[in-house]
């Protein structure tokens, strides 16, 4: 069980699964600061200087009656509330991330794609008696053991 575990923890897919999580929890970060700090403000601004990440509904006051100027105040106060606010900011994180991983992916097929007008190096031939694939540099067929022109 442990040979098993050893070669699947130093597969490459294995490392390179391990590496995306990472990079992958390190963009989150990148996009969740982008969206709070860079997008939501001027956004909020727009709408008439309204700050997503309070803007919540109020559905049972805490000990101390509302109105309450701030999500934080009012989760201290024990009130039960709908964050709306920060679920638009995650649903904004969300289509920025997809959209980044978009654009990644159609980059990567992009390089990925043959290139038109040049065509692939040939490294075999056909034998011409068992149609084996050979090497170019074969003098003799491995598979029939023909000779080779």
């Amino acid at each position: 069980m442990w040979k098993e575990f050893k070669e699947f923890a130093i597969r490459g897919n294995a490392v390179d699964m391990a590496v995306g999580i990472v990079v992958g929890a390190a963009f989150g970060k990148i996009v969740d600061s982008l969206v709070k700090d860079i997008m939501m403000p001027p956004l909020g601004m727009l709408l008439g200087k309204v700050d997503f990440s309070n803007l919540f509904l109020v559905l049972t006051e805490g000990k101390t009656p509302g109105p309450y100027p701030s999500l934080v105040l009012a989760q201290q106060a024990g009130a039960v509330t709908l964050n709306v606010g920060l679920f638009l900011n995650m649903v904004i994180s969300f289509l920025i991330v997809s959209f980044a991983v978009f654009m990644l992916v159609r980059g990567i097929n992009k390089l990925r794609a043959p290139v038109e007008g040049v065509a692939p190096v040939t490294t075999t031939k056909e034998c011409p008696y068992c149609c084996s694939q050979v090497s170019l540099a074969a003098t003799r067929c491995p598979y029939c053991t023909s000779a080779l022109g």
